[in-house]
């Protein structure tokens, strides 16, 4: 296996294999690079025209870092058509592991043979065989994640990449020659895919989105590395655990000074860390959905505004939390039409399902925006903000000289402004949020001290998608929804409760509703949560069993263990036509805890083990 440099310029040569219009990779361009200097960590590739791709590489933890520079030292300018953070050649694999992810049904592992894929060698080894994949657009964890495991079944060795990219990125299986070998080529979206077209003057450069690369004995070993590898920016307010409740579940989108007060009441004194008020505070009574972008407080519902709800929180003992859709603009809004200040694409209002977007690099916008939400939240004491963003920019925009790079260049401006949010508010904590998952990749989660792993929030498939998300974002930035609702029996309690256990504990729903016994049975999972907190945070997953295919109607089983030292933390989960659960991860240990009972067809139990 060893690293080279990808790159396609404009006026280049295709790639031959019949490859044109499938893959930029294996072009002319790439075919002149060649090393031209190597240190420790750093590898030149230069061409005959003085152009330069620097590679550096960097040991994080038990992962690499891997960032990629082209340099223009030629006289003339010339225009990127696709430049790689990542080019291996020489891999032997022969299955392919990926993460796909729908809405409410995020990160399903999808496991093939490279023959599942059809890239079993020409007969001639003259057409190379080409396996693309990856997002269009500014949710970039929209039908897969930015990732792929490559396994040697023979050998067991793994090798996975995870892309550090908030817009289009692509990832790409390429075999011509060898039975056994793969090329992998991972970075931004080119310009078959993703519209992007990069122009670099002399004297320039450009930095490609990073990657990191890990490898492994299996595929939750290597996942654990990436995992590991990602360096948040966590609150340090937020630095234990704590459990939060949200209460759009109670009130769908209903929020008012008096309900919220009525949470806070019945709240008091049972170790809630968080209280957060979502959508719906804002705009008009009938229509608040519409009315995002203005952020005018809806003084019907919060009379003399947010600071009287916020401090009764704090008082409490709870600290406020308050929901935005910051980037976008929905149709009600006064600046809906506000043409100057909005992302345009062929000159017109880049438009999606009720919703238009800010242009995040325009200094107007950023006023406005530190105005209306970053003073809000000063003032008014809030110390959570939840960031949600419910549409997609699609292929690009205007602003660049294509529209690609285009999205690149607003989508980090975003991010941008989510440093700003931090510089200004120290120990703010911030919460990736893009209709439940859609922005659940590392450059984002590195923004943020949690993130919404989806918006399953009252579905059976939420052990699940939990457990999914171990394999891609820390599981301390996990946040999970146990919705609470009056008729909840004892199974249905157990089962909501302990999906909290794969992530951050999240409550919402019908809490004044509860009786004595259903609080009792919550209070005892949030004790047993605190108690394997330290495992959640700190552990390794070793296994995720389950059978079932679908996640509408799950069937069978599945048992996840995470361990931390000579402590496991195992969750099991029961499904439709269960079978009785094999308990033989209990055999020799020690059982320090346990909550629910796994006795029936969706129901669930976790048990704190020591060995």
């Amino acid at each position: 296996m060893e690293f080279y440099a990808e790159a396609k310029f404009l006026g280049d040569a295709n790639p031959g294999g019949f490859t044109a219009g499938l893959s930029m990779a294996e072009s002319a361009t790439a075919a002149e690079f060649e090393v031209c200097s190597e240190t420790e960590g750093l590898t030149v590739f230069r061409d005959k025209r003085a152009h330069e791709i620097h590679q550096k590489r960097t040991k994080v933890g038990e992962a690499v870092c891997i960032e990629t520079t082209f340099v223009n030292h030629n006289t003339e300018p010339v225009t990127l058509e696709m430049l790689a953070t990542v080019a291996l050649r020489g891999v032997r694999a022969d299955k392919v592991h990926r993460l796909q992810s729908n809405w409410s049904a995020e990160g399903k592992l999808r496991t093939e043979t490279v023959l599942d894929l059809h890239m079993e060698v020409s007969w001639n080894r003259c057409a190379t065989r080409v396996e693309k994949f990856g997002t269009v657009g500014s949710m970039p964890v929209r039908k897969y994640f930015p990732f792929v495991a490559l396994e040697d079944s023979e050998t067991g060795e793994f090798t996975a990449i995870q892309l550090y990219c908030p817009a289009s990125w692509q990832i790409e299986l390429l075999r011509h020659f060898e039975e056994d070998r793969l090329s992998v080529v991972a970075g931004l979206a080119d310009r078959d895919f993703g519209h992007w077209m990069k122009n670099v003057a002399p004297g320039e450069s450009f930095t490609t989105p990073r990657a990191m690369l890990a490898t492994g004995h299996s595929l939750y070993e290597v996942c654990d590395k990436l995992v590991k590898a990602q360096r948040p920016d966590i609150s340090p307010v937020d630095d234990h655990m704590g459990i939060l409740f949200n209460e759009y579940c109670t009130t769908w989108g209903n929020p008012t000074f008096e309900n919220v007060k009525k949470i806070c009441d019945k709240l008091e004194g049972r170790g809630i860390q968080y209280l957060v008020i979502d959508s719906g505070w804002y705009g008009k009574m009938d229509g608040w959905w519409n009315c995002i972008g203005d952020w005018d407080v809806n003084e019907e519902k919060f009379p003399g505004g947010m600071k009287p709800i916020a401090d009764y929180i704090r008082s409490k003992g709870m600290i406020p939390g308050l929901w935005f859709e910051l980037e976008s603009i929905a149709h009600m809004s006064a600046h809906y039409n506000d043409k100057e200040h909005l992302i345009t694409k062929d000159g017109l209002p880049l438009t999606g399902s009720g919703r238009r977007f800010w242009d995040m690099e325009d200094p107007w916008v950023i006023d406005y925006l530190s105005e209306r939400v970053i003073k809000l939240l000063k003032d008014c004491g809030f110390g959570y903000l939840k960031v949600d963003y419910n549409d997609t920019l699609g292929i690009g925009c205007d602003g660049a000289e294509s529209l690609g790079e285009g999205l690149y260049r607003k989508v980090y401006a975003s991010q941008e402004f989510f440093r700003k949010i931090k510089r200004e508010i120290p120990d703010i904590v911030i919460e990736n949020c893009s209709s439940g998952g859609h922005r659940l990749e590392p450059s984002m989660m590195e923004l943020a001290s949690q993130a919404s792993f989806s918006d399953a929030h009252e579905t059976v498939a939420i052990p699940l998608i939990a457990a999914n998300m171990h394999r891609v974002i820390k599981p301390s930035q996990s946040q999970i929804w146990a919705v609470m609702r009056a008729e909840d029996s004892d199974s249905r309690i157990f089962y909501s409760i302990a999906g909290t256990f794969f992530g951050r504990m999240c409550l919402s729903g019908d809490i004044y509703k509860l009786s004595d016994h259903q609080w009792n049975l919550i209070s005892q999972g949030m004790e047993f949560y605190r108690a394997v907190a330290d495992i959640i945070e700190q552990g390794v997953t070793e296994s995720v069993t389950y059978t079932t295919q679908s996640y509408n109607h799950p069937t069978g089983e599945q048992v996840l263990i995470r361990r931390l030292g000579n402590r496991s933390l195992v969750i099991a989960h029961r499904f439709e036509n269960s079978r009785e659960l094999d308990t033989s991860f209990l055999d020799g240990a020690c059982v320090l805890a346990t909550y629910g009972a796994a006795d029936r067809d969706f129901s669930a139990q976790a048990w704190l083990l020591e060995r």
